[in-house]
């Protein structure tokens, strides 16, 4: 009988330091989905951000679709891309991936690309 009664007490004492250990796993699994998702994903949209409000007219731009040329007209939200001679097409700002070095399509029309 007084083994049952120790084993309920011991039960009873540890259940108040399991509650601390619960609320500390949970604030150490927010801290790491903070760093690992939260801020690296927050840190790429400021990027893009900048990327899409620094465009200018004779930039040499890739679209998220692999499409290169060299932005003749910035609109509101889309620019105007010369991808061949005499040839134009209307993207979105938001479709930019990334900016080219100028003389990146040069490089590319004499390689054959």
């Amino acid at each position: 009988m007084n083994l049952v009664e120790m084993a309920h007490a011991a039960e009873a004492g540890a259940g108040g330091g399991a509650g601390m250990l619960n609320i500390l796993f949970l604030g150490g699994f927010v801290l790491i989905f903070y760093f690992l998702l939260i801020r690296p994903q927050s840190k790429r949209r400021k990027e893009h951000q900048a990327l899409v409000s620094s465009l200018a007219k004779g930039n040499e731009v890739v679209t998220a679709g692999g499409i290169v040329g060299r932005v003749t007209k910035v609109e509101d939200d889309f620019i105007k891309l010369q991808v061949a001679p005499k040839i134009e097409m209307r993207v979105q700002k938001s479709a930019i991936s990334a900016t080219l070095p100028n003389g990146t399509l040069k490089s590319l029309d004499e390689s054959g690309g």
